[in-house]
């Protein structure tokens, strides 16, 4: 979708334009299985496969499968469930075999059996919040940065494969085989990438993928964890978006890039404002800074999360914005003459281990807020506030973000902003989920219990 463009969010059509495309390239490709994706509401992805034969009848009449087995679906007793593929997602899978018996995937929205949406499917939470969006007149634009690990394997103490930094390069690190391949099968399945690096973790690296509409950027986030991964097996090491894998080091993080188009033209850039920022762009950075301690559970949502969430380690837990300081929460890009599409935000408190469709949903929503409500974001934060006393903190009206899952949930449930975004069923649903999370793990007993109490009392 060309940039400004903007689309019909509300319920998906197959049109036959799009249904007769597929069709066609299927036959010349010599697709004979197609993969149908979907994910659950953490995120995790689902799949179950049909043949070319079906695919006709499936873009016509969707395909029926038993939603009480997947997480946060729906109960046994209103299991029917219909996944609708998405003609616009269809693409080969680059590690099948081409020659023969080619293999593709396609997104799929999740309905009812009447055909109506089904509230608990989180492509739809997400296409909902970017329609409210488009009613207002706005495009929702996303770049985000995931982050990860590559280990030796996922048992044990993790063993990294390099002891590289921030932008390094060793000329026989295996990792940089693995992020060039990844790159390939990535643009081979129409994914647009800008660059990828070593990361300052030992092992850790990034890839960044070019900026687009949410919806089609949350789609392509999930791919890009799976390629990833696949890559890494199939050089007989294992790739981890773990937020926080090692002790001592960075944890991984999803910093998301964000703007508004409206009219074909970026809705955060004013020619002859402060630093070239809109009142539009103000106000959603009001409306994130506001709502931030109530989005985190979703946009950090493992116990794990909260890990990296400390100070230290360049992750933000303070809830301030700058210019200058990229340590901030919120960290604006410097503007460049003549890159009036490029006015942007970074939103820097996601990990890569959250379902983006309820992360870009609840950022846009938090956004949106500021922009009806007219909120207006402090000053900018040009130091660094880690440094900050409390009392200075409090003096300069600076929050700070859950320090645990349980305080996240806490907060996320008095949410109105979240609550009206995910609908009741997502919103109960992940709650539950998340509980039992925080549950099983506060009754563990950990290696740092044993060592630390166990021969001094």
């Amino acid at each position: 979708m060309a940039m400004g463009q903007q689309p019909n969010y509300g319920r998906s059509q197959v049109s036959g334009e799009d249904k007769e495309y597929v069709l066609k390239r299927a036959k010349e490709l010599d697709v004979k299985f197609i993969r149908l994706w979907f994910t659950d509401i953490l995120g995790l992805l689902k799949s179950f496969a049909i043949t070319v034969e079906e695919l006709e009848e499936a873009m016509e009449e969707g395909m029926s499968f038993d939603g009480s087995a997947i997480e946060g679906f729906a109960r046994t007793d209103e299991s029917g469930m219909i996944a609708m593929p998405d003609p616009t997602t269809f693409v080969l899978l680059p590690w099948r075999p081409r020659d023969r018996h080619a293999v593709a995937r396609m997104f799929c929205d999740i309905r009812l059996p009447d055909g109506t949406p089904f509230d608990g499917d989180p492509r739809w939470v997400l296409r909902r919040t970017l329609q409210r969006a488009a009613e207002l007149g706005y495009t929702y634009y996303v770049g985000p940065e995931l982050e990860f690990f590559y280990f030796q394997n996922s048992e044990g103490v993790p063993q990294p494969l390099d002891h590289g930094g921030y932008f390094d390069l060793t000329p026989l690190d295996m990792a940089s085989d693995l992020r060039r391949e990844t790159v390939l099968a990535l643009e081979e399945m129409g994914i647009g990438v800008e660059s990828s690096h070593h990361e300052g973790a030992v092992s850790q690296h990034e890839i960044d993928l070019r900026y687009t509409d949410a919806l089609t950027m949350a789609d392509a986030a999930i791919t890009y964890r799976l390629v990833v991964k696949h890559v890494a097996m199939s050089q007989g090491v294992y790739a981890t978006f773990m937020p926080k894998p090692l002790f001592g080091h960075n944890g991984s993080g999803m910093h998301v890039h964000q703007s508004l188009f409206s009219g074909g033209r970026n809705a955060f850039f004013d020619p002859h404002a402060r630093w070239h920022l809109s009142d539009v762009a103000l106000h959603f950075i009001a409306g994130l800074l506001a709502h931030a301690r109530e989005i985190t559970a979703v946009t950090n949502q493992w116990v794990n999360s909260y890990k990296r969430l400390v100070p230290g380690y360049e992750a933000p837990c303070y809830i301030s914005w700058a210019l200058r300081n990229r340590s901030d929460l919120i960290w604006v890009p410097e503007y460049k003459p003549g890159r009036e599409d490029g006015r942007r935000i970074e939103y820097r408190a996601p990990d890569p281990a959250c379902n983006p469709y309820l992360a870009f949903a609840v950022m846009l929503a938090a956004g949106l807020d500021g922009i009806e409500r007219k909120l207006e974001p402090p000053e900018p934060a040009e130091v660094n506030v880690a440094e900050f006393s409390d009392e200075e903190r409090r003096r300069h009206d600076i929050g700070v973000l859950p320090a645990s899952l349980d305080e996240a949930l806490h907060t996320m449930e008095q949410s109105t902003v979240v609550r009206q975004c995910l609908g009741e069923h997502v919103f109960q649903s992940f709650l539950k989920n998340k509980r039992m999370e925080w549950e099983n793990y506060r009754t563990q007993v950990t290696d740092y219990e044993l060592k630390r109490y166990l021969p001094v009392l």
